[in-house]
């Protein structure tokens, strides 16, 4: 594949510095994100396939971040969280896939907030017209990995009042395997779970549109969500989970579909399907690195909402 898209990446985040002055509140890192993004998102990465090499690099990264976190713990043996699965389609066995988890105590509460992004891809396949056959997957997801390092190197430096679990997932792509291993072997009893808040594919919106789907199962969030969003640029919008509605309902279409199977409740953040889901093209230069910014610092904003307006116990 031709360097050019992350070329002209980096031409347009320079420009993007130069000409744009951060928003009024914003707590997260543009230049820290979009590096984040681009490590994740490049040709180096091959895919981040389970397990392949691309994958374990990006396994290495962030557990490298993780472990420069102050006041993160590490519940897992450096912060590493394994497991094992099989493919239901290809009977193939997977050893040794790995979520990358840290905790973070709460001041006041030992309920947890548990916040994720899968950081796997679809690896490499086959060519398009132009030649390339990598799925570096910027908006799917490395948008959400690059945006829960920087939540979690917030809250690593504002200890919140509830504890928080960030939670980078592996194998989401072959069946949320990773979020299933982590409720199935979780390290506390699941009712201490609060909320999981999920995030994949928040990278870019030609509407300036944001979703968060959850809160017809938990409408005691909306109103939090409605009121923090007054004071962002992004439209966030609710929907995408009505029951019956087919694929409009994203309630099982990623990693909290495995704690909602669990019946702990979530939040999920994401835009809709755009026309390189899913393609080698989805790659950074798809990215709209102002729509991004933006979307990470409200929904860290909703965390931070949430954590504050809903009752310790």
């Amino acid at each position: 594949m031709s360097i050019r898209p992350i070329l002209v990446f980096r031409f347009f985040i320079i420009l993007w510095f130069c000409n744009t002055t951060p928003s009024i509140g914003q707590k997260i890192s543009s230049e820290n994100l979009l590096a984040h993004l681009e490590f994740l998102a490049s040709d180096e990465l091959e895919g981040r396939k389970t397990l392949e090499a691309g994958n374990l690099k990006a396994r290495q990264y962030i557990q490298n971040f993780l472990n420069k976190l102050e006041h993160a713990e590490s519940i897992y043996p450096d912060y590493t969280h394994y497991f094992s699965f099989e493919n239901s389609r290809t009977k193939k066995r997977y050893d040794d896939a790995a979520n990358l988890i840290a905790y973070i105590p709460g001041s006041e509460s030992k309920k947890i907030i548990v916040i994720t992004a899968h950081y796997d891809h679809v690896g490499v396949g086959r060519a398009n017209a132009s030649g390339d056959s990598i799925y570096n997957g910027a908006d799917d997801n490395a948008s959400g990995t690059a945006a829960l390092l920087e939540i979690a190197s917030y809250f690593s430096k504002n200890r919140p009042k509830h504890a928080i679990m960030i939670a980078a997932l592996d194998a989401e792509e072959m069946g949320l395997q990773g979020a299933k291993a982590l409720v199935n072997d979780f390290p506390y009893e699941l009712d201490q779970i609060l909320l999981n808040i999920n995030m994949d594919m928040i990278g870019r919106n030609d509407q300036n549109e944001l979703y968060v789907s959850g809160t017809h199962y938990y409408p005691q969030f909306k109103d939090i969500l409605g009121t923090t969003a007054q004071n962002h640029s992004i439209n966030l919008r609710f929907g995408h989970d009505i029951p019956g509605t087919g694929a409009d309902d994203w309630t099982k279409s990623s990693d909290h579909g495995a704690f909602f199977a669990k019946q702990v409740p979530h939040l999920y953040f994401g835009v809709e399907d755009h026309e390189d889901y899913h393609k080698p093209s989805d790659d950074i230069s798809g990215i709209q690195a102002d729509f991004f910014t933006h979307a990470t610092n409200l929904i860290l904003d909703c965390i931070l909402a949430i954590d504050k307006k809903i009752e310790i116990k």
